[in-house]
């Protein structure tokens, strides 16, 4: 099956290369190309892609709003933002709009494919290092902290302990298989509790759990130690 791919971003030199880095890959095409945030959410009704690589900083309609109404429906596509790292202080804000994740425009361009496949795949890109340093960054601002999650994460009362000590490390950033790792599980099994977990938080994706760890008081700056578990 070919993942069809909007390119979203007013930089024409931008959607350029990741044009021709699309066609030299196979089970990956260009649906469309738009330069703006209105743009793509119209290309988006009309070619139906899979997923919409989306920049933030565009003319008129900007990328946050334009991923709230590509996902206002809950279905496809999925939104991965387009971003640089330490520049882009709405990245945090495109997330509660419902984006899937994020790519940074000097990242590999291996990364930027492999990022696609995961979205397409209905899969969120939580990876450690960069990701994880940006969420924890914008889920510590006072301003940020304070608001709820979209969607709004329900009482933990329903959350058992090991699923509570999931959810932790998939606020930390951790896969599937560094979870599994990390609790001495194994990977079916922690892929199991991250399902169950979306399920009882009303989350989308992986990105709205981190963000539902963060908000909970689950995870911080202060406990990014992996070695160990808060009690």
């Amino acid at each position: 099956m070919t993942i069809r791919v909007v390119l979203a971003d007013d930089q024409p030199l931008v959607r350029a290369g990741l044009r021709v880095l699309i066609a030299d890959t196979d089970g990956i095409e260009v649906a469309g190309e738009a330069g703006t945030g209105a743009q793509a959410v119209q290309l988006a009704r009309d070619t139906r892609p899979d997923v919409v690589v989306m920049d933030i900083r565009m003319p008129g309609m900007d990328g946050i709003e334009a991923t709230r109404l590509i996902t206002a429906g809950g279905q496809r596509p999925r939104v991965v933002i387009l971003t640089t790292f330490d520049q882009d202080d709405y990245v945090y804000g495109a997330l509660r709009a419902g984006a899937s994740g994020f790519l940074v425009k000097d990242m590999a361009l291996d990364d930027i494919l492999a990022a696609i496949r995961i979205a397409a795949a209905g899969d969120a890109l939580i990876a450690p290092g960069v990701t994880r340093r940006l969420i924890a960054r914008f889920a510590s601002m006072p301003s940020l902290a304070a608001q709820p999650p979209a969607p709004p994460p329900r009482h933990l009362s329903g959350v058992t302990e090991r699923e509570r000590e999931v959810l932790i490390l998939v606020g930390r950033g951790m896969s599937n298989k560094e979870i599994a790792g990390f609790l001495s599980i194994s990977t079916a099994t922690a892929k199991a509790h991250v399902a169950r977990l979306l399920t009882k938080l009303g989350a989308r994706d992986r990105v709205q759990l981190v963000i539902a760890a963060y908000q909970a008081g689950l995870v911080s700056q202060s406990t990014q130690d992996p070695g160990t578990l808060p009690q």
